[in-house]
């Protein structure tokens, strides 16, 4: 079997959040596929292979953090997407059949993919007892996520607060199904985003998330209504830090963002 590394959601190697793809003639039984993501070792791996012509969908496709499976992931997404088509195993929207419902991938002309993924619904909810202390700062609101995601999105007081954040993951574990989104508005827009946030997902095995493509579906609606637009630049200020364009289209969210294959090779046992 195939494997690649792929970053993703950047332009440039050892930047965005990387992701294993393999593409599969059919899926193996679950504990294997863990076990390749805990060798892998990256945030997630994904898993596809090719569907009968003719359905509603080309591709199945899997998501494993190195602990469990996950309903959804972004990122891993936007790196299938790239391995399809640059390896020209699939030509054109490449629609993926998930446990989140049929994904539907497009190729730019400038380079980049567009996820087309479900909006989450956003509950405002009481501060939870302790979620500041484990965060290490005062939430100025926070959302439920809906379960398709299943975080906290926390708005915190700035940038330099989301930049600055050092949390208890063991603490934040408590309070949330997949982990924290803690998020701000830019300090300065004309920088070329127009909101920042950090992924904190203990509970998946990933205390730090480099950057998030399913925390934009929450991301997208909650600054979207505060700034009166539509499309906007999210960045993710993790260490490897990289850039999600969002565009809100009601009960759907366009993700888009570029990928690099960093390391291909061949799984051998």
């Amino acid at each position: 079997m195939r494997i690649r590394i792929v970053d993703a959601f950047t332009d440039r190697p050892f930047a965005g959040n990387p992701a294993g793809v393999l593409l599969l003639d059919a899926f193996p039984d679950d504990d294997r596929l863990q076990q390749v993501a805990l060798e892998v070792n990256h945030a997630e791996t994904a898993f596809a292979h090719r569907l009968p012509e003719g359905g509603e969908a080309d591709w199945a496709l899997r998501w494993f953090t190195p602990a469990t499976e996950v309903a959804m992931c972004g990122h891993a997404t936007l790196a299938t997407a790239h391995v399809l088509h640059t390896t020209g195993t699939h030509d054109g929207p490449v629609r993926f059949a998930t446990s989140s419902g049929v994904l539907v991938a497009t190729p730019r002309e400038d380079g980049s993919i567009t996820l087309d993924f479900p909006t989450a619904p956003l509950t405002p909810v009481e501060v939870p007892a302790g979620v500041a202390d484990a965060l290490g700062a005062e939430p100025h609101a926070v959302l439920d996520t809906g379960p398709d995601i299943g975080d906290l999105l926390i708005e915190v007081a700035d940038e330099k607060t989301v930049h600055g954040l050092t949390p208890d993951h063991r603490a934040l574990a408590a309070h949330s199904e997949r982990g924290i989104i803690a998020t701000a508005r830019a300090e300065d827009p004309a920088l070329g985003y127009d909101y920042v946030s950090r992924c904190f997902f203990p509970n998946v095995g990933i205390d730090e998330d480099p950057v998030t493509g399913s925390a934009h579906t929450a991301l997208a609606p909650f600054w979207s209504e505060r700034l009166g637009r539509a499309d906007l630049t999210g960045l993710q200020a993790s260490p490897r830090s990289g850039r999600v364009r969002t565009e809100l289209r009601g009960e759907r969210t366009l993700l888009s963002g570029r990928a690099v294959t960093v390391i291909e090779g061949e799984l051998l046992t």
